[in-house]
């Protein structure tokens, strides 16, 4: 089967394409039949040794997946060859085929597209534990979601229009702006042409947004700070700017303001059960057509490096995936 491989550390250039034999799932797990796997930031940062993941050389990047169960290892009983399945596999999602934990995997109905599916997990539950467990937003109060045109950004806004904030929208361009109001966005900042802390400020009164979602970081992450409101909760998500910024606590002390860190993979392992009752509450919200996952580009293995550049030079709207 062909996989992506990263050999070495270093930019997606370096990845290569390889031949490797079938896979053979182990006890607890499962091989899949890759149909699409999602692009996602950390997968850049993976590749470069910067992320807190560190897999050892050479691995196939990839944490999100949808495909059909090829095989089932010992002691799997909940899946079975040929079911159709999403499921987040940390790495190893480039690939026609990847290993997953059974209990990692989530069976998918027949009129689930596997490019959707893919499309979610990450982006979807980071969203809603930041934005819910997190930051608890509350029905009536502002978010200010930075790098909105993003898979997390795209995820938070539809989140906090589900639960009845008021969001308000900041990107690169008024086309990605587009995309955000297309999905809820009650209103939109362009800091490429906006003064960031004037435009919120006339957005909200003066009063400043009660949650600030940022998944960017950087230049953006202390004028959005020094903007937030009293009791306001800012999330730091990532840092996609690719500069870790350092905010002065003064403010924090200034605003009553917390600063809650977001690690969605970690609260997945330790509260498991939260998790699984984060995403039944989403897949309602699927249902009832609150969240609307976009994948705005499909991109065969071989253009596996030109994805995770469109990543890095923030050309991509919603979420990517590849299809081997």
């Amino acid at each position: 089967m062909r996989a992506i491989r990263c050999h070495r550390f270093g930019p997606p250039e370096t990845l290569t394409l390889d031949e490797l034999p079938p896979l053979q799932p182990e006890a607890g797990e499962v091989v899949i039949d890759v149909k699409a796997a999602a692009v996602n930031f950390p997968d850049l940062l993976i590749i470069e040794n910067k992320y807190q993941l560190k897999p050892p050389l050479p691995f196939t990047p990839g944490a999100e997946v949808a495909g059909v169960v090829r095989a089932v290892g010992a002691g799997v009983t909940q899946l079975h060859a040929g079911m159709r399945v999403v499921a987040y596999v940390a790495h190893g999602g480039y690939a026609e085929q990847a290993r997953a934990a059974a209990d990692a995997c989530v069976p998918l109905p027949d009129d689930a597209p596997f490019d959707i599916a893919a499309a979610f997990t990450l982006a979807y539950g980071t969203s809603h534990h930041a934005v819910v467990d997190r930051a608890g937003l509350q029905a009536g109060e502002t978010m200010l979601v930075l790098g909105a045109a993003g898979g997390v950004g795209l995820a938070a806004v539809e989140i906090g229009k589900a639960l009845g904030a008021r969001v308000i929208a900041a990107a690169s361009s008024d086309a990605k702006l587009d995309v955000c109001v297309a999905h809820g966005a009650d209103a939109t900042i362009n800091y490429s042409t906006e003064d960031l802390r004037e435009r919120i400020k006339a957005l909200t009164d003066g009063r400043g947004p009660d949650v600030i979602y940022d998944p960017v970081g950087g230049i953006y992450a202390e004028p959005a700070f020094r903007s937030i409101g009293w009791r306001g909760r800012y999330l730091v998500v990532g840092f996609a700017n690719g500069e870790i910024p350092k905010l002065p606590l003064n403010l924090a002390l200034l605003k009553g303001a917390s600063i809650v860190g977001v690690f969605w993979g970690e609260f997945a392992k330790r509260e498991a059960d939260r998790n699984t009752a984060a995403f039944a509450e989403m897949t309602g919200w699927i249902r009832s057509g609150k969240l609307r996952p976009y994948v705005s580009a499909h991109y065969p293995l071989e253009q596996a490096a030109q994805a995770l550049n469109d990543i890095a030079q923030r050309r991509v709207v919603g979420k990517v995936v590849i299809t081997p």
